[in-house]
């Protein structure tokens, strides 16, 4: 039997064979959507993604016989251990992500490898997977096989999850995600709501103004860590981060797509939606020159997805649990509907990532008629 080595990225080539060694190993999957590489790499180049500044990240390769297998990443996000405990993450619990592996055996050495490292540095529990930061590509797929992720989400084959549950680990949360035919109106009681909420002079639903980026960006981020603040595995946002998901996102923003709702003038709650990109850069294998630049480009102009993918909502603290809360994502939710459909020529909807316990939210996604159609699990281990 050849023997399993597990060594460390040090190098820009490793860094790039760690990049491409996932559609070598996800090549025959149909419903895997290979991110762009350029964008791929710069996830975990230093000086390029600003997770590092406030994280010690360490990336692993498996080799056998000469060959490359697998590959995993093993982390500490300084903000993360700084959070509650009871809010999922705290004080010496690191993670690992990326992980990629040809068979169960390199995937039990690279998350030996993982764990190995995240102790020697102190830390006595895990949370996984987690691709780098929980802003990004949290969790295991566990249910939603059958069909591609949208913008921003991930994908994995299911046989990780039984690799995953041999090696003593348990589910510590699962993330779902809802489908949602938008062609549809929504149920009487529903327009009722929307219908009141339109009438009430207090209330105002409005665009984003792209004209003016970063002012809008910062009304949403100072909703977003206030709604969020509390949610379990909540991690502040850098303004270093801010900047470079802005940067990243820009291109995917347009106005009529991200609502602001105000009440007496205060925004008090937002809700953002991007056309699904990986439909367009699916076949592209990755790669965006020499042929596929300018398709993406004019894509971007004028998009015209399938799906829209709600990423991120928010309400004020001092709203939730109240019926003003529900009101403004029914009418937020309902605007971005009409507008997808008409302008847009979209006919379906992805909502999430929302917390299974997320009660909330759930009862908005239930009662506007949609299903979950993705599951992820968040998995922990003390070490």
């Amino acid at each position: 039997m050849v023997d399993i080595t597990v060594t460390p990225v040090t190098t820009a080539a490793e860094r790039k064979r760690f990049v491409d060694l996932a559609y070598t190993i996800n090549a025959s999957d149909p419903n895997w959507v290979p991110p762009l590489r350029m964008e791929a790499l710069e996830v975990i180049t230093p000086g390029k993604n600003p997770f590092f500044e406030h994280a010690d990240v360490q990336l692993f390769l498996a080799h056998r016989g000469g060959k490359l297998v697998g590959r995993i990443s093993a982390h500490i996000d300084h903000l993360a251990v700084g959070q509650p405990a009871e809010q999922g993450m705290g004080p010496g619990t690191g993670n690992w992500g990326l992980f990629e592996a040809e068979d169960e055996a390199v995937g039990q050495a690279l998350i030996a490898q993982a764990e190995s490292w995240l102790k020697a540095k102190g830390m006595t529990r895990i949370l996984a997977p987690i691709s780098l930061s929980i802003w990004e590509e949290p969790g295991q797929l566990a249910y939603g096989y059958d069909h591609p992720p949208t913008v921003m989400m991930g994908h994995q084959p299911e046989h990780y999850l039984k690799w995953i549950e041999a090696l003593g680990y348990t589910v510590a949360k699962e993330l779902l995600t809802y489908e949602l035919d938008i062609t549809q109106t929504f149920p009487p009681l529903i327009q009722r709501i929307i219908s009141s909420g339109e009438k009430n002079p207090k209330i105002k639903v409005r665009n984003v103004d792209k004209s003016k980026f970063d002012a809008e960006a910062a009304v949403i981020l100072d909703i977003l860590n206030d709604a969020w603040q509390d949610n379990w595995g909540f991690v502040p946002i850098t303004p270093l981060e801010i900047a470079y998901t802005g940067k990243k996102l820009k291109p995917l923003v347009h106005n009529d797509l991200i609502m602001v709702a105000e009440y007496e003038g205060e925004p008090v709650a937002f809700m953002m939606t991007l056309p699904d990109m990986n439909e367009v850069i699916k076949p592209m294998n990755g790669k965006l020159f020499p042929f596929h630049f300018v398709k993406l480009l004019l894509w971007l102009r004028k998009p015209k997805p399938r799906t829209m993918r709600v990423p991120l909502m928010g309400v004020r603290k001092k709203l939730q649990s109240s019926r003003l809360a529900s009101q403004l994502a029914f009418m937020m939710i309902e605007y971005i509907r009409r507008t997808s459909v008409k302008k847009y020529g979209s006919t379906r909807s992805e909502i999430g990532w929302i917390l299974e316990d997320n009660q909330g939210m759930r009862a908005i996604a239930d009662a506007i008629d949609s299903r979950i159609n993705k599951r992820y699990n968040v998995y922990e281990k003390p070490l």
